[in-house]
Parts: C-alpha cells; structure tokens; sequence
C-alpha cells in the first residue's frame, strides 16, 4: 500500500462511527479494523468548520476507481441506510470506508474483496 493522504473527519462522525463499530458483530464487518484504523488517523474537526469538498458521512462522492477507470457517484450511509436504492454505499463496504474523510483530487490505495486492491481517486463531492 502506498502512502496514505491525510483524511478529515468531522467529530459527529467519528462518534456516530466509532459507536458503530463498538457495537457490529465482527463477522458483519470483516474490515472493521481499517475503518478504526482510517478513524484513527484522521483530523477530527467539528461539524461547522468542516470543509465542502471532504466526503463526509451523507455526502455524495464522484470518483474514479482503478483498474477499470470506472466513474462512480455514490452517498456515504451507514449500513442501516441501505435500502436497495441505487447510489449508495454503506461506509462498511471496502470503497466506503475507502472514501471517507478524502477532499477532492486525492486518490487512496485500498484493499479490495479477493484480496485485490483498488485506487480511487475523488473527482468532486456534494453535501
């Protein structure tokens, strides 16, 4: 893995997240480790100073993946958001904790299922 970009959280959250993986069986988040890890070195912010082009919990990301050159745009949700509706990914999947706390024009290395590993790099983000 290459090195990590700095990542910015906002304190909301960090609470919401860290009391979420207190409280997900470990056999429902296999990568829960990498999110706490992604937590942990994060800059943590309050919710006002927050800048607009950080992908935050409820905001929409347009991003590229590699390989595949693929453009996405989903929201960052939590699991129990997820509906079946289209454009959403929950921050528990592998891209969503991935996504979390990258400002526009950064890109991160992240592990993917079957032991792959993904590039995405955020094209612009929307609250």
């Amino acid at each position: 893995m290459s090195v990590l970009p700095p990542i910015t959280v906002s304190t909301l959250d960090s609470d919401r997240l860290y009391a979420l993986l207190d409280k997900l069986p470990a056999d429902a988040f296999p990568d829960a480790d990498a999110l706490e890890a992604e937590l942990g070195r994060a800059t943590v912010l309050e919710q006002a100073d927050m800048p607009d082009d950080v992908v935050s919990m409820h905001s929409t990301a347009r991003f590229l993946m590699t390989p595949g050159d693929k453009e996405f745009e989903l929201t960052l949700c939590f699991p129990h958001e997820i509906d079946g509706a289209a454009g959403k990914v929950s921050v528990t999947a592998p891209v969503g904790s991935a996504l979390l706390g990258l400002s526009v024009g950064q890109s991160i290395d992240w592990p993917a299922p079957g032991g792959k590993e993904v590039k995405v790099k955020i094209l612009s983000v929307s609250k």
